[in-house]
């Protein structure tokens, strides 16, 4: 679905089905030099069972045009301007990686509007290092190779590669050379950058007011599990309600533990979903 946010067009997918802003909504975004596409085995469920689904392409990556936003605040306010473009008030917002701090951000900025709060992959700071950043704006290619291997804990990991054909790294691969590749010069970069000055995490957090899940691995290299601890006490400082999953997996949770993300998203989404009636769809 192609959706004009702040007069330029924008990529959502709705996962197989019509988008219903009467169904409650539910909002996925991806990381960096990624688009809608790494949610895919989830989104397709939440769409099939009582929610309309709204999986971004964030300015400048894949489908919706560019350029690329520097900020994680401006991708949040992004958000906002895209849930006005289809009518949606309030949604459950889910993040990976830099998409959570997009998430956290929406939420914390815009209390009213996320009704509960998932966190995949997160860290608070986020930082990155000097040597990932020069090779991001100097040799994207190297970076996107760094990442793809940095991001999983297992050559094959199951059920996700249940048979030959199946190649976690080479299907990532491609995908973040596919994005470089339609995208701006430097987007990994700018998408580093953006995630590395994001100094606000903690700050924000304080200013949640709705149940939040944060989803780590347990053999995550990128955004270790202790990254995310300073996070879930930020919430529970501020009275949130907040719990951790842990799967056995790495930064790539959706395709690495597909079903187990799925089960901790879409039992959090309905547990706090208006109209929950709607989830026996």
């Amino acid at each position: 679905m192609i959706v004009d946010v702040n007069g330029k067009p924008a990529y959502v997918y709705t996962g197989g089905k019509a988008f219903d802003p009467a169904l409650p909504t539910a909002v996925f975004i991806h990381g960096a030099e990624h688009d809608h596409s790494v949610w895919a085995l989830q989104t397709r469920y939440f769409a099939h069972h009582g929610f309309g689904v709204l999986a971004v392409d964030l300015p400048g990556h894949h489908r919706s045009a560019g350029p690329a936003l520097t900020r994680i605040d401006a991708m949040a306010d992004w958000l906002a301007a895209l849930l006005d473009a289809v009518g949606v008030t309030r949604a459950f917002v889910t993040g990976h990686s830099m998409g959570s701090l997009i998430a956290l951000d929406f939420a914390a900025r815009y209390p009213a509007r996320a009704t509960h709060l998932a966190l995949l992959a997160t860290a608070v700071p986020m930082a990155v290092s000097d040597t990932l950043l020069d090779a991001a704006r100097e040799r994207e290619p190297e970076a996107i190779d760094m990442v793809n291997q940095w991001s999983h804990s297992t050559l094959a990991a199951k059920p996700s590669c249940p048979a030959p054909g199946f190649w976690l790294h080479g299907m990532n691969q491609r995908l973040m050379e596919r994005v470089s590749a339609a995208g701006e010069p430097q987007l990994f970069h700018t998408d580093f950058s953006a995630c590395n000055a994001y100094t606000d995490g903690l700050a924000r957090a304080a200013q949640v007011t709705c149940p939040t899940r944060l989803i780590v691995g347990k053999r995550e290299m990128m955004t270790p599990p202790r990254a995310a601890k300073a996070l879930a006490d930020a919430l529970r400082n501020a009275n949130v309600s907040v719990d951790t999953i842990t799967l056995d997996a790495g930064h790539a949770l959706m395709s690495e533990q597909p079903d187990a993300t799925l089960d901790a998203l879409y039992t959090f989404a309905r547990a706090h979903a208006p109209g929950r009636s709607q989830d026996s769809h």
